[in-house]
């Protein structure tokens, strides 16, 4: 199958998740995305989760579809060859995706050098080059401050990475927005993209700072949706689940999936509250959730779902993540997101793909991530002409490995 970015080449030099996952975002469109690795494996190689014999989920996950290259880059010869294959010829290459410093060998005005329309995107922890990950940029931004449970005086982390996926996408838009002003104008681009950034513009595009500049320091809501009406309920049966009526006809279909539409009204008479209004259904939440609690502590979790169901309510059932891939078949090879895979070290895995689906382009197929190294030999041979003995002399030298 051919991604909608066939014939799109880019370079990565990176570890972790913001850098990798926009790698991957590329890959899973069809780009050829050659990943650069130490000799002895990136500094996310064996980042957990792990399997028994510490082969990293995290780095199979992240790294599918991609090619790999494995050189000693504490050399000086590894990084030339490098440098090499990152300002290789070709009109849809020269590009080099990063997240480590732009110094050295990976100076950006270095690079240009040997090719002067290079793109180069880095990402950064802050604007000023420095180290940060999300469990230290949410401190400063103040999430932990308002997460977790009402009652809760301490902080609460976030455990998904959330800046770090957000800034990968942004990364995606950044070189595609400057791969199409380069084919404009045959102009390279150095684009710099700050994690902490990426997090302060988007407390910024959703309200937070200027509630804080009208001095309102936000609550902690708990299992609450902040601004509107949904929380957590307990069927009969023991069951967890989340329902939301956010919109006006979210709120209209839990009313009238629930029956409790006449003692809504009542409520919001008593309050003098409009329900039509997502910020008065906020005001009256707890009341309004013990009428909901009421009604589902009679009926069997088979009972709210065909409720539900009949209302088009916007709700879900709480699971792990194991009974997930296990019962859910939006987790399987019924969501055509999925395909099953052997992945080398590992066994067969359930893989996803790209989330995007274009009009009247097959999904690129998910491939498992290569061994360290995989296609070393095959990109020296492509993109710098090497033969057969001039590569072998580089492994004789242990400046090159292949897995």
């Amino acid at each position: 199958m051919m991604g909608i970015l066939a014939g799109l080449r880019v370079v990565e030099v990176s570890a972790f998740v913001a850098a990798p996952s926009a790698g991957l975002a590329l890959a899973q469109m069809g780009a050829e995305v050659i990943r650069i690795d130490d000799i002895r494996g990136g500094l996310d190689y064996r980042r957990w989760p792990v399997t028994e014999d510490n082969t990293s989920l995290f780095w199979q996950g992240l790294n599918k579809n991609k090619r790999s290259v494995a050189i000693d880059i504490r050399k000086p010869e590894g990084r030339e060859l490098a440098r090499s294959i990152i300002c290789a010829s070709g009109e849809d290459a020269g590009i080099l995706l990063t997240n480590f410093p732009p110094r050295g060998w990976l100076d950006y005005e270095s690079l240009r050098e040997a090719r002067e329309d290079l793109i180069q995107l880095t990402v950064m922890g802050n604007r000023h080059g420095g180290s940060a990950v999300d469990y230290t940029v949410n401190p400063a931004i103040g999430v932990p401050m308002f997460t977790g449970p009402e009652e809760h005086k301490g902080l609460v982390n976030s455990v998904i990475p959330a800046w770090d996926c957000i800034t990968g996408q942004m990364a995606v838009s950044g070189l595609l927005a400057a791969e199409r002003h380069r084919r404009r104008t045959g102009e390279g681009q150095h684009i710099k993209l700050a994690l902490e950034d990426v997090a302060m513009a988007t407390m910024g595009t959703l309200g937070f700072i200027a509630e804080a500049e009208l001095g309102v320091d936000r609550e902690r809501s708990g299992n609450y949706l902040y601004g509107a009406f949904g929380r957590d309920f307990i069927s009969a049966d023991g069951f967890q689940f989340m329902v939301v009526g956010l919109t006006p006809k979210q709120w209209r279909g839990l009313c009238s999936a629930t029956g409790l539409g006449v003692e809504m009204e009542h409520l919001a008479q008593l309050r003098r509250l409009d329900f039509s209004r997502e910020g008065d259904r906020y005001e009256a939440r707890r009341e309004i959730a013990a009428l909901i609690e009421s009604w589902a502590a009679t009926r069997n979790i088979g009972e709210i779902e065909a409720a539900f169901a009949a209302e088009n309510v916007c709700w879900n059932r709480y699971q792990s993540v194991k009974e997930m891939v296990l019962n859910d078949p939006a987790c399987s090879e019924e969501n055509p997101l999925f395909v099953r895979r052997e992945q080398a070290g590992i066994g067969e895995m359930l893989m996803p793909g790209s989330p995007l689906e274009f009009t009247g382009l097959d999904r690129e197929s998910s491939a498992g991530a290569p061994g360290l190294g995989e296609h070393t030999d095959q990109i020296l041979a492509e993109l710098l002409n090497m033969s057969p003995g001039e590569i072998g002399r580089l492994h004789d030298q242990k400046l090159v490995g292949s897995g």
